[in-house]
């Protein structure tokens, strides 16, 4: 569905980032980090609307079934559902490494700000 362009560079960007040290020089800035973050949940939003369109064909498809020949009302179902799990699972795999990274992000934050107890 979206992996193969643009989206497939946030993948390996996200895991990239994940896979980094949580400290010291060779760990990813909190500013990389955060615009990472942003990008990933850009795509969050497109899948999404993707997602919207594609219950909204189904629902169309539905509506002028009795209009259409049985044969390319299954097809075009078929393929409707098999975008509508691509989509599923796509945003699964990025809600959970957004989570993740969030979570980085949150702990990135926490070693920048200075211990004012001491």
């Amino acid at each position: 569905m979206f992996v193969g362009g643009i989206e497939e560079i946030v993948l390996k960007r996200i895991e990239e980032l994940l896979d980094a040290p949580e400290s010291g020089e060779s760990a990813p800035s909190l500013a990389r980090i955060e615009t990472t973050l942003t990008d990933g949940y850009a795509h969050v939003l497109a899948l999404e609307a993707e997602r919207s369109r594609i219950e909204r064909r189904i629902g169309e498809v539905a509506i002028t079934a009795e209009d259409r020949v049985a044969t390319g009302l299954a097809e075009e179902l078929a393929a409707l559902a098999t975008r509508m799990r691509g989509a599923d699972g796509e945003l699964r795999k990025l809600r959970s490494m957004l989570g993740r990274l969030n979570d980085r992000a949150r702990s990135a934050r926490r070693q920048t700000i200075p211990d004012l107890t001491a």
